[in-house]
């Protein structure tokens, strides 16, 4: 009996290990069939599936997706043909950039000509390749490009004073991205009709600069003169959107020539919250602004002396030749006065991010370097008013004075160098023209929200002045005892003898019965109102922790138009 019972124990314990290993097993197979499913999955996720997944501001500092293809064949073959190349191509050179070079000759320089050129023996290297979807009739493709060479440039250059110095250009890297267009497409070899090259990119250019047998600094400021004037001629000859037309089939390629498409007008308001660089003191803060980076077209604003939230108001006017690839960029400095002024922080903004004929108002987080993108250190921010205006495009502003006359934006009047001046041709007769806009602005104080406490109670008895800033002239609202989220409704007209140039200060305050105490303020200029005509919107407080202000305004214009 005892047996019988033992078997029927060991058969079924033996029957349960059978289940648990294979219900044990089951379980393992399907924890590696889904795994071999997620996998699988990850296999066919694309970039794009992957910046869905997770924000761009999350990924390493390693983690790069590049479009571009390895060009290990081209480089092979380069390294060949480059003693054939480098022969051809210097003389080429020394033709093209010899001319360019006495563009921007130094005025303390009498000549400036290539004693020497040679590329060397050491072949440029081509790190990438990628074609570009831009929705033309063409085919645009850049070429990233590394050049470490060792190449021999002697330039022979003169002073005024006799002295002949022969300069060395050495120890040249170069890292940039090419682009070529073959456009226009045709039914007949090679299928393109001209090709462009640009240097779309331009990441690194570094070079030394030597007199032979002698020392560069005897002569104060050469060395910086010769350096700059090779940078200015390698923007302006060959960097985007320079571009170099090399005709391949007979045909009219004019539409392919650099032009003009536009005028960017920024007005460049305040900054606050500025890194102090001064040990005593604050910093005096000027910007420089620019599109493209010539010394002719970057624009400088006046020094504000020992302030870190500095209110500029000043216009500046730049031309655009590509919308879609160029940007803006404005760098804010320290002026150490007789020493090298030091930078407090830059930014950059897209010209393809703003809507053609609309004012833009901006404020953009300066940043230690434009090529880093992760800093998280506060340097500041600067106001920025922008308006894009294409060419061709009007908005509506037309002259009352003059109806024939009619302005593409009321910046216009703002022209670099003449002070708001345009000559206008009348028959035979060239008059200068100046326009004075000016009118009635009327702001209503509608309400405000989330005020910080001022009062010890968590409350405040807040109230408005309205001041301009050119005049001087104010106004201010009644108070609201407590109260947080205040309710106004007032209205108030300003008449404004100049409004390109003159500004808006609103301030709030806490009304107390032995003083008053700062609530915030909000700086205004009158573009906006002036082109729109009058509109609706809400502010915040810069200076409080919390609140908003909302506002009303209307501008009723009564432009002054004279020949002057």
């Amino acid at each position: 009996m005892g047996f019988v019972v033992g078997l029927v124990i060991g058969v079924i314990f033996g029957l349960g290990l059978v289940v648990v290993f294979v219900r044990s097993e089951n379980a393992r197979s399907k924890q590696r069939s889904d795994l071999a499913t997620t996998i699988a999955a990850f296999a066919r996720m694309t970039v794009e599936d992957s910046r869905k997944l997770l924000s761009p501001e999350y990924y390493p500092s390693w983690v790069v997706f590049s479009q571009r293809q390895k060009l290990t064949w081209l480089n092979l073959h380069l390294e060949k043909i480059w003693p054939y190349v480098s022969e051809a191509a210097s003389e080429l050179i020394k033709a093209n950039v010899e001319p360019i070079l006495e563009q921007y000759r130094p005025m303390i320089l009498a000549s400036l000509t290539f004693s020497k050129l040679t590329l060397g023996t050491v072949a440029p290297q081509f790190t990438g390749v990628s074609i570009i979807e831009d929705g033309t009739q063409g085919i645009t493709m850049e070429l990233e490009m590394q050049w470490d060479g060792n190449p021999s440039i002697i330039l022979d250059i003169k002073t005024y004073l006799g002295v002949a110095l022969p300069v060395q250009v050495k120890n040249i890297g170069f890292t940039g991205v090419f682009r070529l267009i073959f456009r226009p497409l045709v039914d007949e070899l090679p299928c393109f009709g001209a090709v462009c090259f640009s240097l779309r990119q331009k990441k690194k250019l570094d070079f030394k600069l030597k007199v032979i047998g002698g020392d560069i600094s005897t002569i104060p400021g050469l060395y910086d003169a010769i350096e700059s004037m090779i940078r200015d001629a390698v923007e302006d000859s060959i960097t985007w959107p320079v571009r170099k037309i090399i005709p391949i089939l007979p045909g009219d390629y004019s539409d392919l020539e650099l032009k003009p498409v536009g005028t960017l007008e920024v007005k460049l308001v305040q900054a606050k919250e500025l890194t102090n660089k001064d040990m005593i003191g604050k910093s005096d803060p000027y910007a420089v602004i620019y599109v493209r980076p010539l010394r002719d077209r970057m624009k400088k604003s006046r020094t504000i002396n020992n302030q870190l939230n500095p209110v500029w108001n000043e216009h500046f006017e730049f031309v655009i030749e590509d919308a879609s690839t160029q940007h803006l960029v404005i760098k804010i400095y320290d002026d150490e006065g007789v020493q090298s002024s030091e930078l407090i922080g830059c930014a950059q903004l897209q010209i393809s991010d703003l809507e053609p004929g609309k004012v833009k108002d901006v404020w953009l987080k300066l940043v230690k370097d434009l090529e880093i993108q992760r800093d998280n250190k506060n340097r500041g921010q600067v106001q920025l008013e922008l308006l894009y205006v294409p060419n061709g495009m009007e908005n509506g502003f037309a002259n009352p004075f003059v109806q024939n006359f009619s302005m593409t934006s009321l910046e216009k009047v703002l022209k670099s160098g003449n002070e708001g001046k345009e000559l206008v041709e009348n028959g035979s007769e060239i008059k200068r023209r100046e326009v004075i806009v000016r009118g009635v602005l009327s702001v209503t104080v509608i309400s405000a929200e989330e005020l910080a406490p001022a009062d010890l109670m968590g409350k405040a008895d807040p109230y408005v002045v309205l001041i301009m800033k050119k005049t001087e002239s104010k106004n201010k609202t009644r108070v609201m005892n407590d109260s947080l989220n205040p309710v106004w409704n007032q209205t108030f007209d300003f008449v404004v003898e100049d409004g390109l140039h003159d500004m808006l200060i609103i301030e709030v305050w806490d009304h107390d019965t032995f003083g008053k105490d700062y609530m915030g303020r909000c700086i205004l200029t009158l573009t906006r109102v002036i082109l729109e005509g009058e509109y609706k919107d809400t502010f915040p407080l810069d200076g409080a922790k919390t609140g908003t202000l909302n506002l009303h305004l209307k501008w009723n214009p009564q432009p002054i138009y004279r020949d002057t």
